[in-house]
């Protein structure tokens, strides 16, 4: 029994609305047609993210959550479209042609949604494990040092490759004609 009488309702309320600033977050990121709208809603997604992290008991993950990407990574992409030149006016053409591409990854969308979907309602479901890690820094980085380190360096060598495509993506894109 909890000591104040609406502790739960607080609780599923306040979970409610960082669900609803997650899915907000990620409407306005995906159907914005401006890059700055579009990085303002991946910023909220982010810090949506950071909470439901937060609600399953792992503070550090949701600390490391809003640190990297909204501080790191939202923040390059803001300096990284000051920085840049401004595009050409679309024409009528390049627009039906995002209409028709967006229809298409609409549907596909749609197609794997179902697909999860129902694997997550009639797919069998494990019995969970009887130890449970609490999330703590310890925990984490137990995990990541033993089981998971070989998919830890690979993700860094991702990110290096990535970096260094969009060094090059870059420097070719400042000449001009």
């Amino acid at each position: 029994m909890s000591t104040f009488p609406f502790q739960d309702a607080i609780l599923v309320a306040i979970f409610a609305l960082v669900v609803g600033v997650t899915i907000g977050g990620a409407l306005i990121a995906a159907l914005s047609t401006r890059i700055i709208r579009g990085v303002s809603g991946l910023m909220l997604c982010c810090m949506g993210l950071g909470g439901l992290y937060y609600f399953l008991n792992s503070p550090f993950l949701a600390l490391m959550e809003i640190l990297i990407y909204v501080g790191a990574v939202c923040v390059t992409i803001v300096f990284g479209v000051m920085l840049s030149e401004p595009d050409e006016p679309a024409h009528e053409e390049s627009r039906r042609h995002a209409v028709l591409w967006g229809g298409a990854a609409l549907l596909v969308s749609l197609v794997i949604l179902g697909g999860v979907a129902h694997l997550g309602l009639r797919g069998p479901w494990q019995e969970p494990a009887a130890r449970v890690s609490d999330g703590s820094v310890q925990a984490i980085g137990l995990a990541l040092l033993t089981t998971y380190s070989l998919p830890f360096e690979l993700i860094s060598i991702v990110l290096l490759v990535a970096i260094l495509g969009a060094l090059v993506i870059a420097r070719s894109g400042r000449t001009k004609e």
